[in-house]
This record gives structure tokens, sequence and C-alpha cells, in this order.
């Protein structure tokens, strides 16, 4: 009898081992802190690759995170956002793809502040599986010439100056000459304004906004195609 319960003990962990192994996933290329002045809109790229011979569906889910009533954050696939009232999200994901469209997006308001923000991510239906990430956020009240992304495949700067007449700038440093990175500048609806590469031999790029009307634009930073980072630039003639 003692070994006729042993055995089925041995076949149920046998089980959850192989169901969590059906439904693995890693959460690629985390950021752990962004650092922003105010008035600026930050996004969180989120991605998600299921490592399973299986699709699922894969929750990701904003946990912790106290904003001041100037800020606001919400999911964002590419430029397709969510109401700021929505704090969970799914979608499916083929085998060996990457969820890579997503992102967390923040509005950083007209108040200093420093906060944590949570994130859960885990598949459908397996709230065991369940991996958790933390973002430490901090917004300045005066903007510093700063680093708002590192990774071991780019360190980036801000934009300067902000608002801009005629010329921005963009200091950064490329780690690997395997990366293909780019900027591109877009309105407020999305249409591409001018496109920058960012070769390795290099660590400045020029944005040129003589020629744009005065108001506000965005930049988006890409690595090899994968947006990563996306910032407010104020023209002002």
């Amino acid at each position: 009898m003692h070994s006729t319960k042993q055995s089925v003990v041995i076949c149920f962990l046998l089980f959850l081992s192989w169901q969590g192994w059906a439904q693995r996933f890693e959460v690629l290329d985390n950021q752990e802190a962004y650092q922003t002045s105010l008035n600026q809109l930050v996004r969180i790229p989120i991605r998600i690759k299921n490592i399973s011979d299986k699709p699922h569906f894969y929750v990701v889910r904003k946990v912790k995170g106290d904003l001041t009533d100037t800020q606001k954050g919400y999911f964002c696939i590419s430029n397709n956002c969510l109401d700021a009232s929505i704090l969970e999200f799914s979608k499916r994901v083929e085998p060996g793809e990457v969820l890579q469209d997503l992102f967390y997006t923040l509005e950083s308001g007209m108040q200093p502040m420093q906060t944590t923000l949570k994130f859960e991510f885990f598949p459908k239906g397996s709230p065991t599986e369940m991996v958790e990430h933390y973002i430490n956020l901090s917004v300045e009240e005066k903007a510093t010439k700063s680093y708002i992304y590192q990774s071991k495949e780019i360190t980036i700067q801000d934009v300067y100056p902000n608002p801009v007449q005629e010329n921005a700038y963009i200091d950064y440093k490329l780690h690997s000459e395997s990366v293909k990175a780019k900027i591109t500048l877009h309105n407020i609806l999305g249409k591409p304004m001018g496109e920058y590469d960012l070769p390795i031999s290099e660590d400045r790029v020029k944005i040129q906004a003589e020629d744009l009307l005065s108001g506000v634009y965005f930049y988006t930073v890409y690595l090899n195609n994968n947006g990563i980072l996306t910032r407010k630039l104020i023209v002002r003639k």
C-alpha cells in the first residue's frame, strides 16, 4: 500500500513537471530602471518568448505602482493603446514566437516622484508558472542629460535640447556590431517624419527639426527592428 501511494505521488509530480515544461516561456531583455523628466512619454517594452511546442495565451498583469493625479499608465500594442483602467492583457503567442509589440506606456505627468511598478507574467490558466518583474521609475523635475536606456546592446541618452527649434541630438553607444539600431520620428498620429540610423562607428545622431511644424512629436528607438523605447520631442518655433 505504501509503495502504491508513493508511486501515485511520483506520477502526480511528474505530471506537474510535464505541465510546467509544456508551458515554458521566457521574459526577454527587461530593463529594471527608467529615469525621465516631467511631461514625457515612457514606453516600457514587454517581450515574452514561447519556448514550448504549443501555442499559448500569455497574461501580462500590472499589480503595483502608485501614480500621481497627473500621471497615467496603459498597455499598448504598437501605437494602439488600451484604456488606463485595464490592468491585465493577454495575447496568443505561437511556438518559438516572441511577443514584442507590447508596451506599458506611462505619461510622466507634472510632479516629480519615484515608484516601483510590479508586473506578473504567466500562461493563461497557469498562475503557478508566474514570473514577477519589478521596474523602478524616477520622474525628475529638471530635464538632465542622462541615460534613459541601458542594456548589453546599447546605452542611450535623452534627446537635447527639448523643446527644440532647429536640430536636436541624441548621444548613444552601441556595444555589439551585430545590432542594427535606428530612430524613427513620428507625429502624434503615428505618421513617420524621419528615420535615422545609429551606426556603431558614431556616438551621436542629429534629429532634424527645422522643417517640422511646432507641436508634439515622438521618437522610437529600434534594435533589430524591435521598438524598445519611445520618448516625446517638442518642436517650438
